[in-house]
């Protein structure tokens, strides 16, 4: 990684992954501003040692000057839910915040972008593992926009030579330290498992139990978010002039809905009843990345890839909260 400190600026950086991302820039030696309005952000998820501006991504060209290296673009709305009953919401943040701060960046020179993209962008994959050539067809609005602002982010480099890397996960898990994972509306599957462990929730709901998967439910790639956090740092240092640079992250392997059940039974210590329901329209029975472009372009390499782990450390930030519902 690169020894040279830098001044960044992290769209977002309230949020689950932008904090724990900004927190490892930090101590990495970095100088970071977290832009954020905290609409699902939480004040004490921005980084110790962070400057902090309360903002919308909009505002980035209040914020943004010559001394700035390089962004870092977390902010977004990011509920598949809501995107298909609120289309333009996830239109107008997601893609016209992110023009405006592609033309903010223009302005001012700064001239390397990272960004959180997302799995979605690929709808249902005809084959997994899935590359970043598989055809990318979203069956939402939220996998939509993001595919749209990758679109953008390609021209922005052929015209003016933007340095710029795309980052697009699949599952994210797991805490680091006092940042980690809470959401309001919840809808990610090990923070909802935590959930009943903890009395918050009765049972956990499983959609299918028939899929063609060793057990019969869905299988999903889980990536340690700190493991995430160091393929940012690596794609900034690998940042090209005039390319775009999309790549994939997980672990490349699958875990089922009930083995991330038994897990947490297992890490917890609680018992966590399940309610069999029918499948959910869309649901493929297996989401796996090939994150082998990540490994040969950045020379990332995940390392927490036990799911006793990434619960663990999910179960540790959860219990932190206690019952403080933000």
């Amino acid at each position: 990684m690169s020894e040279s400190p830098r001044k960044l600026l992290v769209t977002g950086g309230a949020g689950y992954v932008g904090s724990v991302v900004g927190a490892h820039l930090l101590a990495a030696g970095h100088r970071v501003t977290v832009l954020d309005d905290l609409s699902t952000g939480f004040r004490a998820g921005v980084p110790d040692g962070a400057d902090f501006v309360e903002g919308r991504v909009q505002d980035a060209a209040k914020v943004l000057d010559g001394s700035y290296d390089a962004v870092l673009h977390f902010a977004a709305s990011s509920q598949v839910g809501e995107s298909v009953a609120d289309p333009a919401k996830y239109w107008r943040n997601n893609v016209g915040g992110t023009l405006e701060l592609l033309d903010a960046m223009r302005a001012s020179g700064v001239r390397t972008l990272v960004f959180s993209s997302t799995a979605a962008t690929y709808g249902e994959p005809a084959s997994v593992p899935i590359t970043e050539d598989a055809v990318t067809a979203p069956t939402n609005p939220y996998g939509a926009t993001k595919l749209a602002v990758d679109h953008m982010i390609s021209g922005e480099c052929a015209a003016h030579g933007l340095a710029a890397v795309s980052l697009r996960y699949f599952n994210v898990a797991g805490a680091y330290g006092k940042y980690g994972e809470r959401h309001h509306p919840e809808s990610h599957l090990i923070p909802l498992v935590l959930q009943v462990a903890q009395g918050r929730r009765e049972a956990i709901s499983v959609f299918g139990d028939d899929y063609p998967t060793p057990d019969g439910t869905c299988l999903r790639d889980y990536i340690h978010v700190a493991d995430l956090a160091e393929a940012h740092l690596l794609a900034l240092d690998h940042a090209a002039a005039g390319e775009h640079l999309i790549c994939n992250l997980g672990n490349g392997s699958g875990f089922s809905v009930r083995e991330v059940v038994d897990t947490v039974r297992r890490v917890t210590g609680h018992p966590v009843p399940e309610s069999v329901q029918p499948r959910r329209a869309g649901d493929p029975a297996v989401l796996v990345a090939s994150a082998q472009r990540a490994r040969d372009r950045l020379g990332w390499q995940p390392t927490r890839t036990d799911l006793a782990e990434i619960v663990r450390d999910a179960w540790t930030f959860a219990q932190s909260l206690g019952e403080d519902a933000r």
